[in-house]
């Protein structure tokens, strides 16, 4: 094989080779790498066509070299230092270990010879090379090289003392935009935020807070769907760091009196694109930022790996397969709803079918996928883009969310007449989403006849695996929660006392938990008939149905989370 192929298509090669993928599916992901720009190993996974250790695995066997999963190492920060930031960057490996003469690197393409000699010439030892994951190495390099400055950086070059941090400001409210702009344009200010992004981006945070108080500027990081402090800048310049945020966001710096709504993108490292969607709003001492992150490398489109048990992601597919009916997705904002029916559509997206989605906004980008953002300003609403979506023969639809009675109308319509169509309710289980339905004004007949499905889930945060330890609690706590007397004791309750990998928490990462309905004959008569949402849950659950609480038990019992998971999580079930 020529070393002169370049990264993407010498692994390409060597996947078709060994049977891993089909020269379509690699046509497939290069035509996605073109237009992302993303490296081919992401939009491999990304498309569901491979997980990432089978690409670590072909590599090192046609390469002859180790795997090496560096979630499980501890790299001295001695070792990282010995290669420039530069070549990490630009060759994607990462320093893991040294003998007297010998650096071992870990490399996503151990066939880049240049990037071996480049790495030879620059350290003056001898190589030895190591297979890692794309997605691992870029990792450590985001935590480890990207981070060019920290809030104590920026205070030192303001010239702030400690005690001037907290300090009350006299601010002029009636800046003008020249005034503000400027401000924002100020390297510190520039600086400071881009520590913030960056910090959030690399403790994988999902949101990001900007909160102004009467004498104090508050940033705090939702982590695993907790809110955390995470530090707090120089009040004097929360109008500097605001207006530095509605620049990148490209929204009217001047206004401070009403709500707006923007985007920003980024482009950290080779391949790795983030949306944050920016909301702002005026609170009585300032204006309230958030921003949403979108990181395209944290979409899970493998079903498998959501927190499906067998039993109910076999349940889930048999509906997501259905020549036409609705299937619905239930839950609070922020359980996940949407990644569910993006894997959804992962699964379902084939050349043979045709697949429109209608969102707001559209989160991810998904190849091979029609997707239409809301606009109501100029009159693009879901009934409206759902309307001229039975005008282009769709196979498939998706709609992102049923809120009023004239989009559940077309949409019922729309999988009665030979379409699937899936979207989002909110409602705390399944059963109860039939009430909702009808409280919209469809009638049970409709209802009955045109639901296939009904998804309800939450996310419960998952152990860290690095300081997992077993621990013994009084077997009365778990029959309170419903585990049968009998199978208290098999329970073997785990806990995490909290390390470095992270923060200390003793969580890292989510697991969705599912209550999966499928709509049966008995359903169907109990619908008919107008049961309630006590009498639905009865029946279904007579037929099989896992509840949200018995799915944190299941959890539970696999030591994936803790006991005041379930709790906190699955208190009202």
């Amino acid at each position: 094989m020529s070393a002169k192929l370049s990264p993407d298509a010498r692994l390409g090669e060597i996947l078709v080779r060994e049977n891993l993928v089909t020269p379509m599916q690699l046509k497939t992901a290069m035509e996605r790498v073109k237009q992302t720009g993303g490296p081919l190993s992401h939009e491999l996974v990304l498309l569901g066509t491979l997980d990432e250790n089978a690409i670590v695995v072909a590599l090192a066997k046609k390469f002859g070299a180790a795997r090496v999963d560096l979630s499980q190492i501890e790299i001295e920060a001695k070792i990282l230092k010995m290669v420039p930031r530069e070549l990490v960057e630009r060759y994607t490996l990462i320093p893991v270990t040294k003998t007297s003469n010998t650096l071992v690197i870990a490399m996503a393409d151990p066939g880049d010879l240049d990037a071996i000699d480049a790495v030879k010439f620059a350290t003056q030892k001898k190589i030895d090379v190591v297979v890692a994951s794309e997605r691992q190495i870029r990792e450590i390099i985001e935590k480890n090289y990207l981070k060019e400055a920290n809030f104590e950086d920026v205070a030192e070059e303001l010239g702030l003392s400690d005690a001037e941090l907290e300090l009350e400001q006299e601010i002029d409210e009636d800046l003008s935009a020249v005034d503000l702009s400027k401000m924002a344009g100020d390297a510190p200010v520039i600086k400071l935020v881009n520590y913030i992004l960056i910090e959030a981006i690399r403790k994988g945070a999902s949101d990001v807070h900007i909160e102004p108080f009467e004498n104090q500027l508050r940033i705090r990081f939702r982590i695993d769907g907790i809110l955390y402090d995470v530090f707090k800048p120089p009040f004097k310049l929360r109008h500097a760091v605001i207006s530095r945020v509605k620049i990148m966001a490209k929204l009217d710096i001047s206004e401070r009196r009403k709500p707006q709504d923007g985007r920003i993108k980024l482009k950290l490292g080779k391949g790795r694109n983030i949306d944050l969607r920016v909301g702002i709003i005026p609170t009585l001492h300032g204006e309230y930022v958030v921003m949403r992150i979108l990181d395209e490398t944290n979409l899970q489109l493998d079903m498998t790996k959501l927190g499906f048990e067998e039993a109910g992601l076999a349940t889930f597919k048999e509906g997501l397969h259905s020549t036409f009916g609705l299937v619905l997705v239930t839950g609070p904002t922020g359980s996940g709803k949407t990644t569910t029916l993006y894997s959804a559509l992962a699964e379902l997206n084939k050349t043979t079918e045709n697949i429109l989605t209608v969102e707001d906004p559209i989160e991810y980008n998904l190849f091979g996928i029609k997707q239409i953002e809301v606009n109501e300003p100029v009159g693009l609403t879901f009934a409206g883009a759902l309307r001229s979506f039975l005008r282009l023969d769709p196979d498939i639809i998706l709609v992102g969310e049923i809120r009023d009675y004239e989009t559940s109308e077309i949409a019922t319509k729309a999988a009665l007449t030979g379409h699937l169509v899936l979207s989002t309710l909110h409602t705390n289980d399944a059963p109860s989403t039939i009430g909702r339905l009808l409280q919209m004004g469809i009638e049970p007949f409709m209802v009955a006849s045109t639901l296939k499905m009904i998804v309800a889930q939450r996310l419960v945060r998952r152990l860290c695996q690095q300081c997992l330890e077993p621990v013994e609690i009084d077997s009365s706590h778990l029959i309170d929660l419903g585990v049968p007397p009998e199978e208290a004791s098999k329970f073997k309750i785990m806990r995490s006392r909290g390390c470095p990998h992270c923060n200390n928490t003793g969580y890292k990462g989510r697991v969705a938990l599912y209550e999966i309905m499928p709509i049966t004959e008995e359903l169907r008569e109990f619908i008919v008939n107008g049961a309630s949402a006590t009498e639905l849950k009865r029946e279904a659950i007579r037929l099989g149905m896992k509840t949200l609480r018995m799915s944190a038990l299941t959890k539970l019992k696999e030591g994936l989370t803790s006991l005041e998971e379930v709790v906190r999580v699955t208190s009202n079930d």
